[in-house]
């Protein structure tokens, strides 16, 4: 059978940019990628080409690179896609100390519009504008490092837990209940029946130390956000975790054991794009000191002698705080008054703590209810229909152990990691009050 005449020979790559250095001096490979710049200079034209994993700068000099390549170097537009073959040259002014001598260019797609902002340089337009067309900007250097941190946060925190011999599960996200009781929920029809995207895991994730002691989830939650602020979203990731036979005093100290292991991970195999978000300084802990609620209001009072005990921490009482703690600190027992149900309380205090980075709220967590006639009792003073939570209470005839456990909101993590003051910065595609699409 003849071949159809459109085929061509198909280049097959050889190499990631990575991966190239002076010790590929003189070798031949083929690499694909999209143009990030073309210019020409007399005689010469100087190609960026990108892939995953960084740049490559290619030269085609008339005279020496193949006639052909010259002359179809001056079709080539920016962004397009190409594959190339050609000989790695030694070159101490280019990125790795090489450029690549092009020997074939296969133009694999070309572009039909001119992204409407710079991604290599230059002002930027608003995050709103550029998430209209996310996937484009997600090429943007800096946007690569949030998104490979991302996912590097995401595989670290995932092998803390597993080679501590959690068990990783997975909880429903359609749900009959406000898991909090609160009103941030998404409704949805769910056959004939009203149901609720989660808010949290946690009633499930209680349950599940029964069987299984020890367990943490990664996954979406959904809260009803109204507020558009630069640290809310309407679809987060959060990173819970619940353990039996323990308290909120010893998840303070596994909290503590994740973040620095998460850390040293961070350092030894993502330096570069933490670098080049300029974003080492939250690296700067050994161990996360922890402050009392009462403490927290007396510090407070120093400046804002308006606040009262039993005020939740506004944006104006966490700065103040921040300028004692400005790294990762707990804020332990809280009043009981204002936390969950769920909640283990002794008077007018809760065995409770959130996790906060300066003026920033990461995580709450504490030690739970494990008795029956206790839990109905909270769900009662929370003005809550226990007969809604039968499912959850039945549960607790079987012997409940005592358990705790925290949720952390991973977005808000990642914008201290990669260094960003928009969460929205942090998400792939980020959904909030204004945002379904894309």
């Amino acid at each position: 059978m003849n071949a159809d005449k459109n085929d061509q020979k198909k280049l097959i790559r050889t190499s990631y940019s990575k991966d190239i250095s002076v010790d590929f001096d003189n070798k031949n490979i083929t690499v694909i990628g999209w143009i990030v710049s073309m210019r020409k200079q007399g005689k010469i034209y100087f190609m960026m080409l990108y892939d995953s994993t960084g740049p490559l700068q290619i030269i085609i000099k008339k005279g020496v690179s193949p006639d052909d390549i010259f002359t179809q170097a001056e079709t080539l537009k920016e962004h397009s896609s190409i594959a190339v073959r050609g000989t790695i040259k030694k070159n101490e002014k280019a990125p790795n100390g090489v450029e690549l001598h092009p020997e074939e260019i296969s133009v694999l797609s070309t572009t039909n519009k001119i992204p409407p902002f710079s991604l290599y340089g230059g002002q930027l337009p608003n995050i709103d504008k550029r998430l209209d067309i996310r996937a484009i900007d997600l090429r943007r250097p800096s946007a690569q490092s949030i998104m490979k941190l991302r996912a590097k946060t995401l595989q670290s925190i995932r092998n803390f837990y597993i080679d501590k011999d959690y068990l990783e599960v997975n909880t429903p996200k359609i749900i009959a209940t406000a898991t909090e009781g609160g009103s941030a929920l998404f409704p949805m029809l769910y056959y004939d029946k009203e149901a609720f995207l989660t808010q949290s895991p946690q009633l499930f994730k209680e349950q599940l130390v029964l069987p299984f002691e020890k367990v943490f989830e990664i996954a979406y939650a959904y809260r009803a956000e109204k507020s558009r602020t630069l640290h809310h979203i309407s679809e987060f990731i959060s990173v819970d975790m619940e353990q039996a036979f323990v308290d909120y005093k010893d998840v303070l100290k596994i909290i503590e054991e994740l973040l620095i292991d998460l850390k040293n991970d961070l350092l030894q195999s993502s330096s570069e794009h933490l670098d080049i978000l300029n974003s080492k300084d939250w690296t700067n802990f050994d161990s996360i000191p922890a402050v009392t609620y009462d403490e927290a209001i007396d510090i407070i009072k120093a400046e804002d002698p308006k606040i009262e005990w039993g005020d939740d921490l506004s944006t104006k009482s966490m700065e103040i705080l921040s300028k004692k703690y400005p790294y990762f600190y707990y804020v332990t027992d809280w009043p009981s008054a204002g936390k969950p149900f769920y909640i283990k309380c002794e008077g007018d205090y809760s065995e409770s703590f959130d996790l906060m980075y300066g003026n920033k709220e990461l995580a709450s967590g504490g030690t739970r209810v494990s008795d029956k006639d206790e839990l109905q009792n909270r769900l009662q003073q929370k003005n809550l229909n226990p007969n809604g939570f039968e499912f959850h209470l039945r549960v607790f005839d079987y012997g409940m152990p005592p358990h705790a456990g925290f949720g952390l909101g991973f977005e808000r993590l990642m914008m201290i990691i990669a260094n960003q003051t928009n969460i929205r910065e942090v998400c792939m595609f980020p959904r909030d009050q204004h945002r379904l699409m894309p």
